[in-house]
């Protein structure tokens, strides 16, 4: 088939490179416009975006695909389908209508469960042991449309958020690829989701990371690893910020006051609402990031000093 690829970040590229390797014919991609990053804010284009160049092929940055010129870019490029991974932008009825298959999204989520922005990072905060992907036809509703195919990953007890989706990025792309040859070969229907077992899963922001010490261990160990790598998790200590690695939950540790940290030779304990947990990694404000027991032996944390 002639495809016509959308998506963004580098958790799109397994599929990108799965489908230029494959007997369809990617004939351009789809990408949001040149964003600011890094320490100088210089803009920057995609990591699909780089690859499609590097590929040779053409790529189309519109500031929102209700653009009209997008639409009539769309039009001449003729696709019979277009597949979809992390584009980040919701697409309107005609740009859905122009390909005669449709466009069909690569979602990191066993649908109907965690529909939205953050299905994976929803998942561990929920504690599920397992999750997936699955490919879907898009319709104007969010993430609701028919099924074609899922694959299932197990959530490890260690998994942050970035784990579970380097996995899910290149099982999701085979998927994806196997889902547009039973398109193209006719033998592949959709069939529409579940009326049960809906849940959403908004976008993560960072005020919503912030860790509350008096939560129980499990709770905290949950939050940290969802928001790591981003947004990352956080707590203050005299003042300033302070960002969190992934924890231990500490089972042999005495029990503390919520927040307060004890620096020990080998490790650094914090309070929760329930067990204490061992800090990993820290990342002071303006910072590297660093192991725990070298930030503790920098800032000499006092008697009874607490995170809050």
């Amino acid at each position: 088939m002639r495809l016509v690829f959308a998506g963004t970040p580098e958790l799109a590229l397994p599929s990108l490179e799965a489908l230029l390797a494959s007997d369809h014919d990617v004939v351009a991609v789809v990408t949001r416009p040149d964003a600011p990053s890094g320490r100088g804010r210089k803009l920057h284009q995609s990591p699909v975006a780089e690859r499609a160049e590097a590929a040779g092929l053409r790529v189309l940055k519109p500031g929102s695909p209700k653009d009209p010129e997008f639409l009539e870019q769309l039009r001449e490029l003729a696709p019979d389908c277009c597949p979809v991974v992390a584009y980040g932008g919701l697409l309107p009825r005609p740009v859905l209508e122009v390909p005669r298959h449709g466009w069909i999204n690569l979602h990191f989520s066993l649908l109907p469960a965690w529909r939205g922005a953050a299905p994976v990072q929803h998942a561990i905060l929920a504690g599920d042991e397992v999750t997936g992907a699955t490919t879907f036809q898009i319709v104007e509703a969010l993430d609701a449309g028919p099924i074609y195919g899922t694959v299932t990953e197990p959530i490890r007890p260690d998994d942050t958020a970035g784990d579970l989706l380097e996995r899910l990025s290149h099982s999701g792309a085979r998927l994806l690829l196997a889902t547009l040859d039973g398109i193209a070969a006719g033998t592949l229907e959709a069939r529409p989701q579940p009326a049960e077992g809906v849940s959403y899963a908004g976008k993560i922001e960072v005020e919503h990371v912030r860790i509350d010490w008096s939560k129980p261990a499990f709770h905290i160990d949950r939050l940290v690893r969802a928001a790591t790598p981003a947004p990352g998790a956080w707590t203050t200590f005299r003042g300033g910020r302070l960002k969190i690695g992934p924890v231990t939950v500490e089972t042999d540790a005495l029990e503390l006051p919520p927040g307060e940290i004890v620096a020990e030779k080998t490790r650094v304990l914090v309070g929760t609402g329930s067990i204490p947990v061992r800090l990993g990694t820290v990342q002071p404000h303006g910072k590297k990031p660093m192991p725990a027991a070298d930030w503790a032996r920098g800032v000499h944390p006092r008697p009874n000093e607490t995170l809050v």
